[in-house]
């Protein structure tokens, strides 16, 4: 959205994220009044939140022992951190792992720049915060058990009943003077800003993009000056050094990549407001789009290209397609006649048919042939939106090209070796690997899943019944079964010489499986659209693609917006079952890998909870940009 609507979406003082434009913003006089509305407006919601604070200590006090126990192996987790991320790729190839990252931070800088859209905070929400913040570090310095006491040789001291001796209160409140100092400065800023702004002064705002690159800053610096310990792994030797600092090798691309995120903000507000917007944005979808193919399989893998099969097959393929198919889409786009709708209907019964002889071996052909003859059976399909004006008719050449670009590279890409040396069996895992197929899965099984909703609430009773029986059978039934059905009895099917790779029998079964859930969420969407608006486009004489694109469709998915997120959260976290079908994601390695290293023999617990606080950090990170993403929109108000 534009940086004018963009700006107007301020954060109020309540819950919500964003606000509608004139919409009045409630200032709570002071904090006191604040909880007395809020948590003890009566007896019985005094009552609940008496109830409900006692428990939440005792969880709290619970988690914090558990965390800060002496018991803990915190140096697993802090050693195996890169295993956790990237599994077991080579510490000498690593700058491709940097160099990943430092492409989605480019992208992440531009879209922001471009867009605007991090809008801004009113002071009394950050004084809120800042209060907030302050009391549960306060609270959880005091809940937080005084620590046991270690003699010379570092073991635990118990008394005559083998319990361990610990400090004194008051010790341990000393010893904790840095988390006071932290939280008093919290709480005191909140409260200093609170009562020395009026009413007036409260509502104002700050920059939300500020709010977040300052205490990002102030991250990457404590990495030059705060002692969190030197941990690894390499050689095969397990390195620990507490009270030191990290090492250059961490805090150097963590500086270089905080002034990269900069410096593309910058770029992008420039760009923003001159003539080349409308192109950056198109470059930056596009480069969203790919970045996860262009990451994996060209960054991290490095393919080792055999040129003279490039030249030989690859190059004149691509040129015979993307020259073809131009001139093919350029005569479709003459005319809306009924002949180039035949033809298009043939394109598809010829790349159905190429499938079907690949499964019954009936003649040779490389897949990347297959699927060119798909795209271009697709392209044919859409061919007559295109018709009319000359530069849209040079636009949907130019998409085909471009198409058949990307897709003949990758192809090739994804074919060729990698001269990337692992020592291990799997070529990437940890985090990075849960991410990609997360990201893969949401990529494919969006567009299936329109495609599905639409087929379901079709008028045509062929595509009725077969979207609505592919979408009953996949929901009855277990993911798991899905993925072990990809991973196990696909390939036993499969024609002499054609392989499912594990990664790809994977992403295939999550895309199929989100597709049916995500179908049914856009055919709730798809339902709430008015007979009202299906009438005025055809008063328009828009098509049937033209009303579904152009008005159905976007009114359909604004509604939607809640399930669909919330079936994206679903989908990340259930690639939590890639451990399953044998891929080592971060889970596997912290409840496997870790725990079977002679070092840390058996240490599972303190992994497992990170992994868990990293499932959490995502799906709600995911879950509050929903909520401004519906309250921009309107979502439920308008």
């Amino acid at each position: 959205m534009g940086s004018g609507i963009s700006d107007a979406f301020d954060m109020n003082a309540g819950d919500s994220i964003g606000e509608l434009p004139g919409k009045p913003v409630e200032v709570s006089s002071n904090p006191a009044e604040w909880l007395k509305k809020n948590l003890f407006a009566n007896i019985a919601n005094t009552l609940l939140t008496v109830v409900g604070g006692i428990a939440t200590v005792l969880v709290l006090r619970g988690v914090l022992n558990f965390v800060f126990s002496e018991e803990r192996r915190w140096d697993a987790v802090r050693t195996n951190l890169r295993a956790l991320m990237t599994l077991a790729y080579p510490e000498s190839q690593y700058a491709r792992i940097w160099v990943s990252v430092a492409v989605l931070v480019t992208l992440v800088g531009l879209s922001s720049g471009l867009w605007a859209n991090w809008g801004t905070i009113r002071v009394q929400r950050l004084c809120r915060w800042g209060m907030s913040l302050g009391g549960f570090i306060i609270l959880c310095i005091l809940l937080r058990e005084p620590s046991v006491l270690l003699d010379s040789n570092g073991i635990v001291l118990r008394d005559s009943f083998s319990e361990p001796v610990r400090e004194s209160f008051s010790s341990a409140m000393m010893s904790r003077s840095t988390w006071w100092i932290v939280g008093i400065s919290f709480g005191g800023s909140g409260l200093a800003g609170w009562y020395r702004l009026d009413s007036t002064g409260r509502t104002k705002t700050v920059s939300a993009t500020s709010t977040v690159l300052v205490p990002l800053g102030v991250l990457v610096v404590s990495l030059w000056v705060a002692p969190y310990g030197h941990y690894a792994y390499s050689d095969g030797l397990f390195i620990a050094e507490p009270g030191e600092r990290v090492a250059l090798s961490t805090s150097i691309p963590w500086t270089w990549l905080y002034l990269l995120l900069l410096a593309t903000m910058v770029l992008g507000r420039f760009v923003r407001n001159s003539d080349l917007a409308g192109i950056a944005k198109t470059l930056v979808n596009v480069s969203w789009v790919i970045s996860p193919f262009v990451l994996y399989w060209v960054i991290l893998r490095d393919p080792d290209f055999d040129y003279a099969h490039v030249v030989s097959t690859d190059l004149p393929m691509g040129l015979l397609f993307g020259f073809l198919g131009s001139i093919i889409l350029w005569w479709l786009t003459r005319s809306t006649g009924e002949t180039a709708r035949i033809f298009a209907v043939c394109l598809v019964g010829i790349a159905g048919f190429n499938w079907v002889a690949a499964a019954f071996g009936w003649y040779p052909m490389l897949q990347k042939a297959r699927i060119s003859f798909l795209l271009l059976a697709v392209a044919a399909l859409l061919a007559p939106n295109f018709v009319g004006e000359l530069a849209k008719r040079k636009k949907l050449v130019t998409y085909w090209l471009t198409t058949m670009l990307l897709v003949h590279y990758m192809a090739t890409t994804i074919n060729s070796p990698s001269t990337v040396d692992i020592s291990s069996s799997e070529f990437l895992g940890g985090l990075s690997i849960t991410l990609f197929v997360a990201a893969l899965t949401i990529m494919f099984s969006f567009p299936l899943g329109v495609l599905l909703a639409l087929g379901r609430t079709s008028k045509f009773p062929i595509f009725r019944v077969l979207s609505t029986g592919y979408i009953e059978i996949i929901r009855g039934v277990p993911l798991i079964t899905i993925l072990i059905f990809f991973s196990v009895m696909v390939p036993l099917f499969l024609p002499r010489g054609m392989e499912l790779a594990e990664l790809a029998a994977a992403i295939t079964g999550y895309t199929l499986f989100s597709a049916a859930y995500l179908a049914e969420n856009v055919r709730g969407g798809l339902q709430s659209v008015r007979n009202g608006q299906f009438e005025a486009a055809d008063a328009l004489g828009l098509t049937s693609v033209q009303r579904t694109g152009f008005i159905v469709l976007p009114q359909a998915l604004r509604v939607s917006i809640p399930p669909l997120v919330g079936q994206v959260i679903a989908t990340y976290k259930e690639t939590s079952l890639l451990a399953i079908i044998g891929i080592f994601d971060f889970l596997r390695v912290a409840n496997s890998a870790i725990p079977s290293q002679t070092a840390f023999l058996g240490v599972k617990r303190e992994g497992l909870l990170v992994v868990s606080a990293i499932y959490f950090i995502f799906a709600f990170t995911t879950s509050k940009y929903s909520q401004r993403l519906e309250r921009r929109l309107g979502v439920g108000e308008r």
